[in-house]
């Protein structure tokens, strides 16, 4: 019941917001008619077009997963400066893009690009819970997969069936990786469990276990409930026990490939 009232209490809210925002509307729309020159129309009126709500709202959200996850790596990627760097699964509107502001990347994705003319970007559609094309070993000193092995092997996206799929995932990336590379990895984090079919939510002693001897940790911080970043903090039992008090955050793992 929660998840279908917390929805419908957004559209009750968006409506107010409306309905509140029409009486400035039609006001600001006669006192800029009003103003309009006779001699001189510049701009004539076409049909209008209200946006009621924006008036309320601050000037933008600068907190939530993605928002705090897309900056920070993109920043540490900048600051390592490899000569290769692959994505796989990472949104294009939001990481893959601020690394294409500053450098080249390749993105492998199960989904494909429209637009394939982007600067800096390569694209290449394929699915990392099949066998990873040889030439693909030891291939970058440099990867990223963020906010999407949570999803391998649920069907979201188009994706086969597989229980196990974040596992051939991970393998695929470490196998792509070379040693010494650095990986940027995030996923959801909290108690354990799978939301079919929208993702998996991993607690943050399994996905240690999952790196032990394979990657060095280098540095960890996590996006709270609340959408707040905690940068480069340490991990200890208890935070691991609690999984940061998190029931679904994001864990931010950059690691070295041992």
């Amino acid at each position: 019941m929660t998840n279908i009232m917390r929805p419908a209490g957004k559209m009750l809210t968006k409506l107010g917001l409306s309905i509140k925002g029409f009486i400035p509307f039609y006001n600001d729309l006669r006192l800029i008619k009003s103003q309009m020159n006779e001699s001189k129309k510049d701009f004539p009126f076409g049909k209008l077009f209200p946006i009621l709500r924006d008036r309320y709202l601050e000037s933008g959200l600068a907190k939530g997963d993605y928002f705090h996850q897309d900056l920070l790596m993109a920043k540490r990627v900048f600051a390592n400066r490899p000569v290769t760097h692959v994505d796989v699964g990472s949104r294009v509107d939001g990481f893959v893009a601020h690394v294409a502001s500053f450098r080249e990347i390749e993105v492998f994705d199960i989904r494909p690009l429209p637009s394939n003319t982007i600067s800096n970007l390569k694209f290449m559609q394929a699915d990392f819970m099949a066998p990873l094309d040889p030439k693909y070993h030891n291939y970058s000193d440099s990867l990223s997969c963020l906010h999407a092995l949570e999803h391998f092997g649920l069907g979201r996206y188009g994706d086969p069936i597989n229980y196990n799929g974040h596992l051939l995932g991970l393998e695929n990336l470490r196998k792509l990786l070379k040693s010494g590379g650095k990986f940027y990895f995030s996923v959801p984090i909290g108690p354990q469990r799978i939301e079919f079919n929208a993702h998996r939510v991993f607690s943050v002693s399994y996905l240690l276990g999952l790196f032990e001897g394979k990657y060095k940790l280098d540095q960890f911080s996590y996006v709270d409930d609340h959408g707040d970043l905690h940068e480069d903090v340490p991990v200890t039992e208890a935070s691991i026990k609690s999984n940061f008090e998190c029931n679904f955050g994001i864990g931010l793992f950059e690691m070295t490939k041992l």
